[in-house]
């Protein structure tokens, strides 16, 4: 199984969450949740790595989305 590393950025402190695809959305899978409740195009589980960092992004969009501090996300 591929291992990936995603970098999340808030409120200026850097986490690293090293995981499958499966573990990642299962780790982050509340925000995706979230996402999809309020935009239902919004995939909660995706198949693909790309896809799954799309729909995070987009999750985190819907969920601060008047939030002056935003969370950042990249694939590393």
């Amino acid at each position: 199984m591929k291992v990936y590393k995603v970098r999340k950025i808030r409120k200026g402190r850097e986490t690293i969450i090293e995981g499958t695809l499966k573990y990642l959305i299962d780790y982050f899978g509340y925000t995706l949740e979230v996402g999809n409740s309020w935009n239902p195009k919004i995939n909660t589980n995706p198949k693909t790595i790309k896809g799954f960092i799309s729909s995070l992004k987009k999750s985190l969009d819907e969920k601060e989305g008047a939030c002056f501090e935003r969370t950042y996300i990249e694939l590393i």
